[in-house]
């Protein structure tokens, strides 16, 4: 287990079913600086008419195998009107974090709680919402100690365990946004490469920043295309540093990890979400080599991959991928800016 200063668990107390909200009140307060154990429950099984022992139950789940806090949290946590399907756990309140600096979440660790999740879609879902003609939740086993998921008998999928949502609270104008699209603020961005090592970098718009994760994710293609990963409850262990006044000339959040730094963008077309990665992505060369426009522009072109990060939340988000290797002095950018 890795160090950590405070353990947050999944309490129905301690979780938000569907709203990423600035009027809540914060559920832990910790210093910047300080790192994190944040124990998370998937909403799949409990957004069900069955509770979630009948529900996994019908995969061959035991019951003793199903967590306490999904059981609570079926009997005690409502959703709220048009909330968004997921649940998350928070806010933490960090102290002195204050609008218009940035949040750095250094995802130190993940954890899988369960061996197994749970990938939902069917007509209506994903980025081919006429594809299928029947609603399926498909409960998946996972073999941890080799490290895969056992899709069938034929195909195993390697596991790589990130946070779907990782977000600060929404511009209080807004008081609260749904779970299911990502914004400025990250949310449901759905980014694969926020596994153990990488770091994201959000903008902060409330005094406490007011940090929510949830809609732990066993493994992920990039655009999430049916709607859904492998959808898990996730222990993931985060440190939150706030950097004052950073924050201001955010529009999207970034991340980085040891190969690479990741420009985002989003919109609900795709093709602006690609533009607003690039334009990202074109500011970053700029800032970290030295380039003019026309030069990070064309670096861009040579260099940089974009991909779909998620198609199916509404808003979009594309990502750049800028190698790390391309510069001859490694630095970590953003958090020194």
């Amino acid at each position: 287990m890795t160090k950590h200063d405070a353990h947050l668990r999944s309490t129905p107390e301690n979780v938000s079913w569907g709203w990423i909200a600035a009027d809540r009140q914060p559920v832990l307060s910790v210093k910047s600086g300080q790192t994190i154990r944040i124990d998370t429950v998937t909403h799949q099984g409990i957004n069900t008419a069955k509770d979630p022992v009948a529900f996994f139950g019908a995969a061959g789940i035991a019951p003793d195998d199903v967590l306490p806090e999904a059981k609570e949290i079926y009997g005690k946590v409502r959703r709220e009107g048009s909330a968004g399907p997921h649940i998350l756990t928070g806010p933490i309140h960090i102290e002195g974090a204050r609008p218009r600096d940035m949040l750095e979440v250094r995802v130190l660790d993940v954890e899988i709680r369960v061996p197994y999740g749970v990938n939902a879609t069917g007509p209506g879902s994903g980025a081919a919402p006429d594809l299928l003609a029947e609603a399926t939740q498909k409960i998946i086993k996972l073999d941890l100690k080799r490290n895969v998921a056992l899709f069938s008998q034929e195909v195993e999928v390697p596991l790589a365990p990130f946070m779907g949502i990782v977000a600060v609270a929404p511009p209080p104008e807004q008081k609260r946004v749904s779970t299911k699209p990502p914004g400025a603020f990250g949310g449901n961005i759905d980014f694969r490469h926020l596994v153990a090592g990488s770091t994201l970098y959000l903008p902060v718009f409330n005094e406490g920043a007011l940090f929510y994760t949830g809609d732990g994710h066993a493994c992920q293609g990039d655009g999430e295309v049916d709607g859904t990963a492998i959808e898990i409850s996730l222990t993931p262990t985060m440190q939150l540093i706030v950097h004052p006044v950073a924050g201001t000339t955010m529009k999207w959040p970034r991340a980085e990890d040891a190969s690479n730094y990741y420009s985002m963008g989003m919109d609900t077309d795709l093709d602006a979400a690609l533009k607003n990665a690039i334009v990202e992505a074109v500011e970053f060369l700029k800032g970290r080599a030295g380039l003019s426009a026309t030069e990070a522009y064309a670096l861009c072109s040579l260099a940089v991959d974009f991909r779909i990060g998620e198609a199916v939340n509404n808003v979009q988000m594309v990502y750049g991928v800028i190698p790390k290797r391309l510069f001859r002095q490694q630095q970590d950018y953003w958090a020194a800016k």
